[in-house]
């Protein structure tokens, strides 16, 4: 590998780079950040000269793929890669590489922390107590789990682990919608109407495609229990948050937990006055620990590309 080999990042972020600058720099390669705040003008100047891209949420359209000159890969800080163009970057035998193995445990935990909190009501009754109400009525209906139906779309490595933290609640069935999945004893497989129909917690585990995109939209919301959860730790995109906002409006569900929202940051949104759902900003991943792992998983993944060696986590195969 050539003393030349340079690794851009385009996005900024993390307290410290020190990882990648070390373990790039004893790879004979040179890490450069070069953050472009999502503008594609600045991003097309920063990856021409560049043997390997990182990136977070930047969007890398096939306007900045066409402009890299010597790439050999696009790796993503995290797993979802539905910021990326993987088509233009097969065209340019570009690989496209992500790290789905750094935060299981903190998404699983808080996919669980989100559904507690609605299904618990925290948060409607931490405002009560700070505003200086002490209600001994019921506020919002909250139902017992145990007995329930347990709903997960997608069953990858979060989805498993959500399931393995959730089973000592006492669901009394599980169902899963994902067709490839190789399923343990005890879990039933079911489609997506099923599950939206008879599930009392749906905790949504899929990546964001063009099959996916408002996969929750009006019709299934229609098809949920009133003790229906849902929870979104995925990515937005897989829910129609105007149609959620109205299910949560006329109280037609229980309540949502979510994590991710169709447009990062979202800005004003009716959604955000109503109390019977729990929102957080696209953090269910993080830990000091995750995020050092991610960091490093990432940096390990770009020095075996510039060593010619196989990524663990390449997508756009060809």
């Amino acid at each position: 590998m050539s003393n030349e080999s340079l690794v851009v990042a385009l996005d900024d972020g993390y307290a410290e780079y020190d990882q990648e600058e070390a373990l790039l720099a004893a790879a004979g390669a040179r890490f450069s950040l070069r953050p472009c705040r999502r503008n594609e003008d600045a991003a097309l100047d920063a990856v021409r000269d560049a043997d390997v891209v990182l990136v977070r949420e930047s969007p890398v359209t096939r306007r900045i793929i066409e402009a890299m000159a010597n790439c050999q890969a696009i790796i993503r800080y995290g797993i979802g890669v539905d910021n990326i163009d993987q088509v233009a970057a097969r065209e340019k035998r570009i690989r496209v590489v992500n790290v789905p193995d750094y935060g299981t445990d903190e998404v699983s935990s808080h996919a669980v922390a989100l559904a507690l909190s609605v299904g618990r009501r925290i948060g409607l009754h931490d405002a009560e107590v700070r505003a200086g109400r002490w209600s001994t009525g019921v506020l919002q209906p909250m139902v017992r789990w145990r007995g329930r139906t347990l709903g997960l779309v997608g069953f990858g490595r979060i989805a498993r682990m959500t399931l393995d933290k959730l089973r000592g609640f006492g669901f009394g069935r599980v169902l899963v919608c994902d067709p490839g999945a190789d399923l343990p004893p005890g879990v039933e497989r079911a489609d997506i109407d099923t599950l939206c129909a008879e599930a009392d917690v749906i905790s949504l585990h899929a990546p964001l495609n063009e099959n996916t995109r408002h996969l929750i939209n009006a019709q299934r919301l229609a098809l949920m229990r009133p003790t229906a959860i849902l929870v979104n730790t995925a990515r937005g995109g897989l829910v129609d948050t105007d149609a959620l906002c109205e299910a949560l409006q006329a109280r037609r569900i229980l309540g949502a937990g979510l994590d991710v929202f169709e447009q990062e940051p979202p800005g004003a949104h009716p959604l955000f006055d109503l109390n019977n759902v729990t929102v957080t900003n696209h953090m269910g991943w993080y830990s000091e620990e995750s995020m050092r792992e991610l960091q490093r998983k990432t940096a390990e993944e770009a020095v075996r590309v510039l060593r010619g060696e196989m990524p663990l986590h390449w997508l756009n195969r060809w």
